[in-house]
């Protein structure tokens, strides 16, 4: 066992967290440093966007050992060099291995940041326009139990229809409320993890 994952370990044993994080340092990371974080930032909401798409049907851990990659696959997630992407690009990204090479995912990535610039130019900004879902205020839970989170809300459902409406793919209810929960609209961290009060 190296020295990282020792002192894992021992924080582990310290700190309270969300019972979904692991002994994983990536997994740890995440939850401690952004996951439920507000995030008013256009390009990191497309990324949480995209990321949570390529998500379904996996596990965000393994996403996670992919984000670097993905980072770099896709120019750092910047809609507007995204949004200009075709064929070529297309087959770059379907030969690169250190992604999730699903080529629905893949296209519906570049649909989304046409849509995404869309969203940017009718609402000068894409922060402005999500975070109307919950009314520009984080909804802060006080769930107990991880088993006690929902997969979806009234919120995420609204936030999918019209997402969808205007043109998005792989924006399900589901997609969606995982995305509330990575960009802060919704603080899902369990009472008593740390990372509750922090976040509140």
């Amino acid at each position: 066992m190296n020295a990282v994952n020792i002192m894992v370990k021992m924080m582990n044993q310290q700190i309270k967290r969300c019972l979904w994080v692991d002994d994983d340092p990536l997994m740890i990371l995440y939850h401690d440093r952004e996951w439920g974080v507000p995030v008013h930032e256009d390009n990191k909401l497309f990324e949480f966007l995209i990321l949570d798409g390529f998500q379904a049907g996996l596990s965000w851990s393994t996403i996670l050992k992919k984000r670097f990659n993905f980072r770099r696959a896709f120019a750092q997630f910047d809609p507007a060099k995204i949004a200009r992407y075709r064929e070529d690009e297309t087959k770059r990204l379907l030969a690169n291995p250190g992604i999730v090479r699903n080529h629905s995912k893949i296209l519906a990535t570049i649909t989304n940041a046409r849509k995404f610039l869309e969203i940017q130019r009718e609402f000068f900004s894409f922060d402005k326009y999500i975070w109307n879902f919950v009314n520009q205020k984080p909804i802060v839970h006080e769930f107990k139990k991880t088993t006690d989170l929902p997969a979806r809300s009234e919120e995420s459902d609204k936030m999918s229809e019209d997402l969808k409406r205007r043109g998005f793919k792989f924006v399900g209810s589901t997609i969606c409320y995982a995305f509330m929960q990575a960009a802060g609209l919704v603080n899902d961290h369990i009472v008593d993890c740390f990372r509750y009060r922090e976040i509140s």
